[in-house]
């Protein structure tokens, strides 16, 4: 490609982000699509992130997706946000409209639409999402919109999963009736009456790390998701099992595919997309 005066610029803020993998497939929708932009990754410090997003404006930068840990702090410096953001509290793509910062999340749909490759009929499920972070809230909302039937959320402290809970009650009717926030000592307790296990912690990113639960209550009945871009213990113990599984490649690629489209206003390529960093799903 030939970068010129016309070639408009887009990134990802993160801290640490050169392990991403969304400068690869992003600029691989540009170039297939003939988009004269690219993608670059921003190393953003959290105390310089009020400056950096200032700086979309002063730069002329096109837009920007956010990653770890910029997710929900990004919201305050933005000129507006969606709906969804409203509900979520946290935010992954800021668009750039002539200065005008406007500030959007798409995990929820990337997270929905890579499940959907396993497991395409999510109404009347129910699911176990162990975490209640900001992935947590997004995975959350996307299975409150896809109308499953029962939300199990599981963390060790109870207190965050409560609180989850609660927000989403100022925007969903009954969905006390829908979430039932419990202890991770619990989850052997409700394992078998769930359809789909997720893991939005950062549990087993490290070989080392404890199990969430035991295992050996999986079995091939569940559908298991792990947010994490590897096969951890969770996800090897599913494949033993012989569930359906999967990681978070696909829940990334989604993502980034809604925000390209939020960007560009043109359809992402998504096998082009995949196939730029090496998936097959």
């Amino acid at each position: 490609m030939i970068i010129d005066g016309q070639t408009k610029v887009y990134g990802i803020f993160g801290y640490p982000v050169k392990h991403s993998k969304s400068p690869t497939f992003q600029t691989a929708a540009f170039q297939h699509l003939g988009i004269n932009a690219v993608y670059v990754p921003f190393e953003v410090n959290p105390e310089n992130l009020q400056k950096a997003v200032e700086s979309l404006k002063i730069l002329k930068i096109s837009g920007v997706n956010i990653t770890i840990p910029h997710k929900e702090n990004v919201i305050q410096y933005v000129n507006e946000i969606s709906e969804e953001v409203k509900i979520i509290k946290a935010a992954n793509t800021v668009k750039n409209i002539d200065g005008y910062l406007v500030a959007y999340n798409t995990d929820w749909y990337g997270f929905i639409e890579g499940l959907k490759e396993i497991n395409p009929d999510l109404e009347n499920k129910k699911v176990l999402v162990i975490g209640a972070g900001g992935s947590s809230r997004a995975v959350v909302y996307g299975l409150l919109k896809e109308n499953v039937d029962k939300i199990y959320i599981s963390n060790r402290t109870v207190e965050k999963a409560i609180k989850l809970l609660n927000d989403y009650l100022e925007h969903f009717k009954i969905v006390d009736k829908i979430i039932k926030p419990i202890h991770l000592s619990e989850i052997p307790d409700i394992i078998n009456d769930v359809d789909i296990i997720v893991n939005t912690t950062s549990i087993g990113l490290n070989d080392e790390d404890f199990p969430l639960f035991d295992y050996n209550f999986i079995n091939p009945k569940h559908t298991v998701v792990d947010i994490i871009y590897k096969e951890t213990k969770l996800l090897k113990v599913a494949k033993e099992k012989g569930c359906k599984y999967q990681n978070g490649y696909p829940m990334l690629i989604y993502q980034g595919a809604k925000s390209f489209e939020i960007w560009t206003n043109q359809k992402a390529p998504i096998e082009i997309m995949k196939k730029s960093i090496g998936l097959h799903f």
